[in-house]
């Protein structure tokens, strides 16, 4: 088996790339197709190149058939990590297992940003109980799923100058989800309306990105699987 057939080499459709008929991701921009991964084996152009060890040992200099034989005598991809410098830097690497946890480092950055967000759950002081019941349920389902929430009171005409009954809705509300979350910033009056918001607590927070975790793990070996059996 060839360098170029090794475990993890096959990509997914994209443009040609130079002087090898694989092919390689790319995105469109405004000058044209680029590509988003880096030259692996075969793709590689340069006549020699820097090389690293799977360990991070430095190699030296070496012709680049030279680094495409060691990378097949132990079983390796020949991936080219810096394109730019001069001659360019290639490492031995499993790219299948390398292509796998990046997507789990990718999905792990999309969690946390996605924490930041704030759910939002409008009530009326004066809301018919199966009303509540059914809003109550979707702060405990975002609270379970790490979301903090932004529980809202809307007054209206003269509900304005009755305040004790937003603030007894938010802390009925409080009370009922405790075990669940806590206050993080208490019943306050802004213009027409009374806000406070409720976040999970630090255990509950944990599961929910525990089994963000394990999900994206499934979805990670599902995707990386193609990758893995294509050269075996």
């Amino acid at each position: 088996m060839g360098p170029g057939m090794r475990r993890g080499f096959l990509l997914s459709p994209a443009a040609p790339d130079g002087l090898s008929g694989n092919r390689r991701q790319t995105v469109r921009t405004r000058g044209g197709l680029i590509s988003v991964e880096p030259r692996v084996n075969d793709q590689i152009r340069a006549r020699e190149v820097r090389l690293v060890g799977p360990e991070g040992e430095q190699v030296g200099i070496v012709p680049l058939e030279r680094a495409l034989q060691l990378a097949a005598d132990v079983d390796l991809d020949l991936v080219e990590v810096a394109p730019m410098a001069r001659p360019p830097v290639c490492k031995l690497m499993d790219f299948g297992k390398f292509k796998y946890e990046s997507a789990l480092k990718a999905r792990e950055a999309r969690r946390n940003q996605q924490q930041t967000v704030i759910k939002e759950m409008k009530l009326r002081p004066k809301i018919d109980p199966h009303d509540y019941e059914t809003k109550k349920g979707h702060v405990v389902r975002f609270l379970k799923a790490g979301d903090k929430v932004k529980v809202t009171i809307m007054f209206r005409g003269r509900e304005q100058s009755r305040p004790e009954l937003g603030y007894r809705l938010l802390r009925r509300l409080e009370e009922e989800i405790s075990e669940l979350g806590y206050v993080e910033a208490a019943p306050k009056q802004d213009g027409r309306n009374m806000i406070m918001v409720l976040a999970p607590h630090r255990a509950v927070k944990a599961t929910a990105v525990a089994a963000g975790a394990k999900g994206d793990r499934g979805e990670a070996e599902a995707s990386a699987e193609p990758a893995a059996t294509a050269g075996e």
